[in-house]
């Protein structure tokens, strides 16, 4: 069984930057970021292979948010630049993996609990 812990959410104002972690209690293979807004669906964020040389991003996002792992020791980061009221949502970590599969919510193992990023306009 593996614990996945995020931080880093919080409230911020349009424009600004915030830097999300997630911790692993045991060693895990791929990890990735996924977002969840009230009233709509789980999205897909960010994924890093196990050991940060791999990464996917969501189209709309690409450019503006950069998913890092130096390790499969490592924490999970996701730099958040150019924050709009579009980000607002819950952010979840989860993690263990197919890399061909990092796209489908269903097959991931473990998830954290979330952190909470509201941007305020």
């Amino acid at each position: 069984q593996v614990q996945l812990l995020e931080s880093g959410g919080g409230s911020v104002q349009a424009g600004d930057s915030l830097r999300l972690s997630c911790v692993a209690s045991k060693t895990v293979g791929a990890m990735a970021w996924w977002r969840q807004a009230p009233g709509k669906e789980r999205e897909f964020v960010a994924a890093v292979d196990w050991r940060g040389r791999s990464s996917d991003y969501a189209d709309s996002l690409k450019g503006r948010f950069a998913v890092s792992r130096d390790g499969a020791l490592e924490p999970m980061y996701l730099q958040m630049n150019a924050l709009n009221p579009e980000d607002t949502a819950i952010y979840y970590c989860a993690a263990n993996v197919n890399w061909d599969q990092r796209r489908l919510a269903a097959q991931y193992t473990f998830w954290g609990r979330g952190t909470q990023v509201t941007v305020s306009s």
